[in-house]
């Protein structure tokens, strides 16, 4: 299990590293976005190849720092009966839900995109849109965010088996058990 630990440690970094640089592409897409404005008011001229880039920018860092999210336990989650059960069985839920959902979603979806981003690729696919872009760019940003996902679901399989396993502390600890540990100790 150490092995496997420093593995999962690694896959944090690099998706740590990789979120909080990719969060700098939605500073550059509302500058991008400002700018194309104050130019459409001001001089009436539009481009259709700012606008994409604008998409282009907000979902490449929606992308590549959704295994980020995941490791910071962030996502998005339906607690209405999560949070009635103990720290435990929670983290058996979410072992399972790791095991059979995400990693045959994020599979599932390398198997399916890796031909279509590198048909983009080779064909130089490009918008149907006047003034548009070329599409790959966009495209790639998705298969390196589901290659990161799976990266980031085996992490979280891992993590979560050495803490039902009691080999690592939970690293999410809910603060009113942490505050009762206190008073105890």
């Amino acid at each position: 299990m150490p092995g496997l630990l420093t593995l999962a440690r690694a896959i944090d970094l690099a998706n740590e590293k990789i979120g909080s640089a990719v969060a700098w592409l939605i500073f550059a897409s509302t500058i991008i976005s400002s700018l194309n404005a104050v130019i459409r008011k001001a001089f009436n001229m539009s481009s259709n190849g700012w606008l994409e880039l604008q998409w282009y920018l907000f979902s490449a860092a929606f992308l590549l720092a959704a295994a980020d999210t995941l490791r910071r336990n962030e996502h998005v989650r339906i607690d209405i009966v999560y949070g009635l059960w103990s720290r435990r069985v929670q983290h058996w839920i979410d072992l399972f839900g790791h095991i059979f959902f995400l990693m045959p979603f994020a599979l599932m979806m390398l198997w399916m995109l890796y031909p279509y981003v590198m048909l983009s690729i080779r064909t130089g696919d490009a918008s149907p849109s006047a003034g548009g872009l070329i599409l790959w760019p966009a495209k790639v940003p998705m298969l390196i965010g589901f290659i990161l996902l799976n990266l980031q679901g085996i992490s979280e399989i891992i993590k979560k088996i050495a803490v039902i396993r009691g080999e690592m502390d939970d690293p999410f600890k809910p603060e009113e058990e942490e505050v009762a540990e206190g008073i105890t100790a």
